[in-house]
């Protein structure tokens, strides 16, 4: 009985210890991505430094975290609603990594784009400041809700990213229309295009934690076709496809 206990303790304790981990990871994350497209929307007075450091930063938390998830698996055998989570932090940690590594190609960006005369490279499209901000808001959702445990709040991360999936079609056939036209230099043109790519994968990537969240609290996967999920509920599921569950490629 004693025994029990202390055993309970002890993995309340390593739980604990997890979810705070997870959560300074994610604060990183979204740090890393608001600096970076800060970097991105003034170059002129940008150090990519501290997102490069950030970056790093991140990746070493991620390795923490995965020994500490193996720790508590051979340790202490979870299940139920701490297996699950447990599971999730796994999945999570690679896609706030993949984030952070976003973050990173967007300041490299900036960094470039800095070395460009300003009268050379114009100015960048007026949709990419509204790309930044939508994907910025969408980490930040996502990032609540897996933090608050909120399985409803990944609708509103799925609705959310059809949006940026909308913008980012819209921004490369603007950006490339430019590069045609000779309204803008090719080299920069395509910095432009990688960071809206980036922008993009990011929100995907916060689309999988809100997935990964609905699965931690619910137990139930969301399987997933391009844009479309199908998120189960009491009465019955959303419109969306089925057949798969891909992860986005880094």
């Amino acid at each position: 009985m004693i025994g029990e206990r202390v055993e309970r303790k002890a993995l309340s304790e390593s739980m604990n210890e997890l979810n705070q981990n997870m959560r300074t990871m994610s604060e990183l994350a979204e740090v890393a991505l608001r600096s970076a497209t800060e970097g991105f929307a003034s170059p002129d007075e940008f150090d990519p430094q501290g997102v490069f450091a950030l970056d790093r930063e991140i990746f070493g938390l991620r390795e923490k975290i995965v020994r500490s998830c193996v720790d508590i698996i051979a340790l202490h055998a979870p299940v139920a609603i701490d297996l699950r989570t447990i599971t999730v932090s796994l999945e999570t940690t690679t896609d706030l990594d993949r984030i952070g590594r976003y973050s990173k190609d967007i300041a490299e960006v900036a960094r470039r784009i800095k070395e460009v005369p300003a009268a050379r490279r114009g100015a960048a499209p007026e949709g990419f400041s509204r790309m930044a901000e939508l994907t910025k808001a969408l980490v930040r959702q996502a990032v609540e809700a897996f933090l608050a445990r909120d399985a409803e709040a990944v609708r509103e991360v799925d609705r959310a990213d059809d949006v940026v999936d909308d913008l980012h079609d819209q921004l490369f056939e603007e950006t490339v229309d430019r590069m045609v036209k000779r309204k803008m230099p090719v080299d920069v043109g395509a910095e432009y295009i990688l960071v809206n790519r980036s922008f993009e994968r990011v929100a995907d990537h916060a689309v999988n934690i809100g997935l990964h969240t609905f699965y931690m609290v619910t137990g139930q996967r969301i399987r997933t076709v391009g844009k479309t999920h199908t998120i189960p509920r009491e009465d019955g599921p959303i419109a969306g496809g089925d057949t798969t569950n891909p992860s986005p490629s880094p």
